[in-house]
């Protein structure tokens, strides 16, 4: 009986080090991996009338090499002034919509709509009284082009706030819809409309 214990023990031994041993192994390679480079910082505002800048270093004639490629453009975003307090609803409207625009000047768009658009999502903003963003609900979202609603959602958030809206009679909500091109950009409706 003894030899058989020792030989269980035995087994049972050999398999919890050749456990052990696989998960030395699995974090040593772990270890080693290389980490992913940490994110680049947010590029600085830039005004659109100001003229780009060359390094001091590099003369501005300095050829580019043939294989390099330009860096993709991060989409620009503006903060706003504080907004005007609306009048009535038609007002707050109006300002929201064209908040929306001033603050996305890389993302948004004013000419005519297309005749064929890349989705159409359906935001219903609630606001407290001050005129930041209390809720949002998605009245529509399109069968193509999610990425269209989120980045109407965040196109409200970085536009509020919308005014004080303490006066007005409750609820205090605007419904939009967004025309978004086939570029990513997106015009308010309210503005086809005004």
């Amino acid at each position: 009986m003894p030899c058989i214990e020792r030989d269980g023990l035995r087994r049972l031994t050999l398999q919890v080090s050749g456990v052990l041993t696989a998960l030395a192994l699995a974090l040593a390679a772990a270890c080693t991996r290389p980490l992913p480079p940490p994110p680049a910082p947010a590029p600085a505002e830039v005004p659109a009338s100001a003229p780009a800048s060359t390094p001091a270093s590099a003369p501005a004639s300095a050829p580019q090499p043939a294989s390099a490629e330009p860096p993709p453009q991060a989409a620009r975003y503006v903060q706003l002034a504080a907004p005007v307090t609306p009048r009535n609803a038609a007002e707050l409207r109006l300002q929201f919509a064209r908040r929306l625009v001033a603050a996305h000047p890389d993302t948004s768009y004013t000419e005519r709509a297309p005749d064929r658009l890349w989705a159409i999502p359906v935001l219903a903003v609630e606001l407290n009284a001050n005129g930041s963003v209390r809720h949002i609900t998605v009245l529509r979202k399109p069968s193509t082009g999610h990425e269209a609603t989120a980045l109407a959602i965040a196109a409200v958030h970085r536009a509020a706030p919308f005014g004080d809206v303490s006066r007005l009679p409750k609820p205090w909500q605007v419904v939009e819809t967004f025309l978004f091109d086939d570029d990513l950009r997106f015009k308010p409706r309210t503005l086809d409309i005004e």
